[in-house]
């Protein structure tokens, strides 16, 4: 096992080195540019669409776009917001943090030209079955020359889409709060994680996204509260926390990261990308598959994600674990490290609090990734290969409950870095278009 770890850490650590950190934050900054800052000047008409104040008859696709919101929500409301945050502290130190939001503050802009784009050039059938995302991008799109680059996305995102942090979590803070005395738990929870997860992601998109629809502003909800509540009781730490942050986000000396301030900045943007999955594709995904009459609107509601993800929830998480100082005094990883952090404060109702989040929202990224990797199976496959990934998932679900935590992150960071490449160079060379159906759609809307 020692070997396939150390195959996995070099993998990512390759993967995210500054040309991908350049890549992702300079496309960002680059879709910023030429929309004109746009997309955030429309913020509240992208609320407004969420709510359906502006759906028509003639709106095409599977579920709605509220529920497509709600799906792609609960693929990155999670662990990354949980589990990801305490990890860019551990590694990239407070700084990280800061990284985290200028990755979501691009991360706006690109999720508004991924979506749109994955809209603008899905494929919907005589029963109205939609397919979409960027190998579809790529495929109605660009150049045939540019056709490999589809498959290089579906390849890297049928095994970034096995969600390997979720259930290795998910089976952590179960173990380390209820069960800490049962020898080999983690197999035990491993086995039920696969029954779980074959009921719900069986049944498709449409009983993913009922679900997700109802755990997610649940849960959200939750969290939120009892994370504001407990950041509260150390209120005298509040400032002090977020002067950290930005003081150790371009501090190369006190970086925890290697002492290299290019450490904390990689540390800050890989999990940044983790938690909202700007520019990686996924999102793009489920997003081309709402009911929508125009790609705009719904490349609107795509960029709410990041504002509610990163700026909102790792937030309000990081400054959980730094206003309570567990950072510097626990050994603790992950999500653990989180619970010590509640439990400090909130004490055993913390911890049920955070039990429950993490077991809602694991689950609800397992399912709606499940779904991410089975349209890239059938991209690849055909619709055959549907169901057979599904048992993949089924079972890479209970590998990865018994696996390291390194060994689960570096698995997805290196796949995902690798999906962000044709996902991010396709929306860049097709940018002009949407930059057309935007001025068509404002227009109308203004008139």
């Amino acid at each position: 096992m020692a070997f396939l770890n150390q195959i996995a850490a070099d993998f990512a650590t390759f993967a995210w080195s500054e040309w991908l950190v350049a890549l992702l934050l300079g496309s960002g900054a680059f879709f910023l540019i030429c929309s004109r800052f746009t997309p955030f000047r429309y913020i509240p008409h992208a609320f407004s669409v969420l709510r359906g104040k502006h759906q028509s008859k003639s709106d095409v696709g599977e579920v709605s776009s509220y529920k497509a919101l709600a799906a792609s929500l609960s693929g990155t409301i999670g662990l990354g917001n949980i589990a990801g945050v305490a990890v860019a502290i551990q590694i990239g130190g407070p700084g990280a943090i800061f990284w985290m939001w200028a990755t979501a503050i691009f991360g706006i802009a690109t999720k508004f030209f991924t979506c749109s784009l994955s809209v603008l050039f899905r494929e919907v059938n005589a029963q109205g079955e939609v397919k979409a995302g960027p190998m579809y991008v790529i495929k109605n799109g660009l150049p045939s020359f540019m056709f490999p680059l589809a498959t290089f996305f579906s390849l890297f995102g049928m095994i970034g889409c096995l969600s390997a942090l979720q259930p290795n979590q998910m089976v952590q803070i179960t173990k380390d709060l209820f069960f800490s005395d049962i020898e080999n738990f983690q197999y035990f929870a491993a086995v039920f994680l696969m029954i779980v997860t074959a009921l719900v992601i069986l049944g498709g998109l449409t009983r993913i996204a009922e679900i997700s629809a109802f755990l997610v502003p649940l849960m959200s909800g939750i969290y939120f509260l009892s994370v504001l509540v407990a950041v509260s009781i150390n209120y005298d730490q509040f400032l002090p926390s977020l002067g950290l942050i930005f003081s150790e986000a371009f501090n190369s000396n006190t970086a925890v990261s290697g002492g290299l301030l290019g450490g904390v900045i990689i540390t800050g943007v890989r999990r940044g990308a983790f938690s909202n999955e700007a520019g990686i594709g996924t999102e793009a995904m489920i997003h081309g598959a709402a009911k929508t009459s125009h790609p705009v609107k719904q490349g609107l509601v795509a960029m709410i994600g990041p504002i509610f993800d990163t700026l909102i929830m790792c937030t309000l998480t990081a400054l959980l674990i730094l206003t309570t100082g567990v950072w510097e005094s626990s050994s603790s990883e992950g999500v653990t490290l989180t619970a010590e952090a509640f439990n400090s404060t909130l004490g055993i109702f913390g911890s049920i609090v955070l039990f429950l989040s993490v077991l809602c929202f694991g689950s609800s990224t397992i399912f709606t990734q499940a779904h991410y990797g089975s349209v890239c199976a059938r991209y690849l496959f055909g619709d055959s290969a549907v169901s057979y990934y599904r048992y993949l998932v089924i079972l890479a679900t209970g590998v990865f409950s018994v696996v390291s935590i390194e060994f689960a992150l570096n698995i997805i960071d290196g796949a995902f870095a690798m999906m962000a490449i044709p996902t991010l160079v396709s929306a860049i060379w097709l940018a002009p278009k949407v930059l057309k159906k935007s001025q068509e759609y404002f227009s109308t809307i203004k008139n």
